[in-house]
């Protein structure tokens, strides 16, 4: 990590710790985590000690919670009209975009992390298969990476941070919905297989389903890698248009 993603890292994450933001979205994570895991999810119910039900709801957790940290990325800048000051100084665009990204993802990370009482947990209840559930946060963590890819490349885009929240659960939702039976099954009627498996490989589900039944597979990782890079390639595109205006 050079210098200048070092300096907009540390601002970014001492920024979230600084205000009220980061205690919220840990406390809302670990407690919705708790509801869905152990009564929507049935832990108890189930017999098995695994941790299947806390990661089968984290799509659905992310795409609301993520949007919601990474809205102020950039459209808070461009309202507060710091973004200017933050281009003019010696830091390139694409510094200043992996910067802010890699101090959300930190920050998701331990979120994450504090849900480690989970694991202790049914460690202590049974004897799960560990390296499936490390296989379920590390699937977990590429996911949330790929959530936060997007919300940053849409938070550029617009100064008013409900809009950048709204657009981007309409993206990431888009990117859920095409893995499920629903959508699946539409298509699977009238369109080649091939269409139906390409729009299958869009989807967050199939590929973090898969990793989290501790199949790590390398196709899903590079497909988690590479929506990142696409989208901060995305979000740093749009950033340099702002600094040419």
């Amino acid at each position: 990590m050079n210098n200048s993603i070092g300096i907009i890292f540390r601002r970014e994450l001492n920024g979230y710790f600084s205000t009220p933001v980061a205690y919220v979205f840990i406390v809302i994570f670990l407690f919705l985590s708790g509801v869905f895991s152990f009564y929507l999810g049935n832990f108890f119910g189930r017999g098995q000690a695994d941790l299947q039900p806390f990661f089968t709801f984290h799509p659905w957790l992310y795409l609301f919670l993520i949007p919601a940290l990474s809205m102020r990325l950039w459209a808070e800048e461009r309202k507060a009209g710091s973004i200017e000051l933050l281009l003019t100084l010696p830091i390139k665009p694409s510094d200043a975009v992996l910067g802010k990204f890699l101090a959300t993802w930190a920050f998701t990370a331990i979120a994450l992390a504090l849900t480690f009482p989970m694991w202790i947990t049914v460690n202590y209840l049974g004897s799960p298969d560990n390296s499936v559930i490390f296989a379920g946060y590390l699937g977990s963590l590429l996911m949330a990476g790929a959530f936060i890819a997007i919300g940053a490349c849409i938070s550029a885009l617009t100064k008013n941070q409900v809009v950048a929240f709204i657009v981007s659960v309409v993206v990431c939702l888009l990117f859920i919905l095409s893995g499920l039976p629903l959508v699946l099954d539409f298509f699977t009627g009238w369109a080649p297989h091939m269409v139906v498996e390409l729009i299958r490989s869009f989807s967050f589900l199939s590929h973090f389903n898969d990793i989290s039944k501790g199949v790590i597979d390398l196709r899903d990782l590079v497909y988690f890698f590479s929506l990142m890079v696409l989208w901060l390639f995305a979000n740093v595109i749009v950033i340099e248009m702002k600094k040419a205006d």
